[in-house]
């Protein structure tokens, strides 16, 4: 099975989130947005800001914006910012792997392996943006979820 890691993932929602905003947001804010702990927010942040996706801004209005827009940002930069070049086999690219030649598939894994690249570089975090039908059910959820809490506070 391949799966992105969790801080990848992450990565990419809050990018998605922090375009959706306006101005400077601070980690605690995305993190209440987005529902990832606040630390996960800021150590994501810290790498994202590092390979140049995102501008810190210090002070009491302080916080992160983005370097561009989410249009310029693939889902494949993302992925290799935070987990390293996407490779699914040790031996992708003319690496060496534990078992060597003796496999038999040296090599094979790169067209696959690039096939996925090319998808991911294809894919801008604009169009990972939830969509209207996606952001009203979201909404309903949410309240749903304040009613409920108010409930059962009373």
């Amino acid at each position: 099975m391949l799966k992105l890691s969790r801080l990848a993932d992450y990565a990419i929602v809050i990018l998605v989130k922090l375009g959706e905003q306006e101005g400077v947001v601070t980690s605690p804010a995305l993190a209440a947005i987005t529902g990832v702990p606040e630390p996960t927010v800021a150590k994501v942040l810290k790498v994202l800001s590092g390979h140049g996706f995102v501008l810190s801004q210090r002070g009491a209005k302080g916080g992160y914006r983005l370097a561009r827009p989410l249009a310029d940002m693939s889902v494949a930069s993302v992925i290799a910012a935070v987990d390293g070049q996407i490779a699914l086999t040790a031996c992708v690219g003319g690496r060496e792997c534990d078992t060597g030649l003796s496999c038999g598939l040296c090599g094979s894994w790169d067209v696959i392996n690039t096939a996925i690249q090319t998808t991911l570089e294809g894919i801008s975090l604009e169009s990972m943006r939830p969509k209207e039908a996606c952001s009203t059910v979201l909404s309903q959820i949410n309240k749903l979820n304040a009613t409920q809490t108010m409930r059962e506070g009373a």
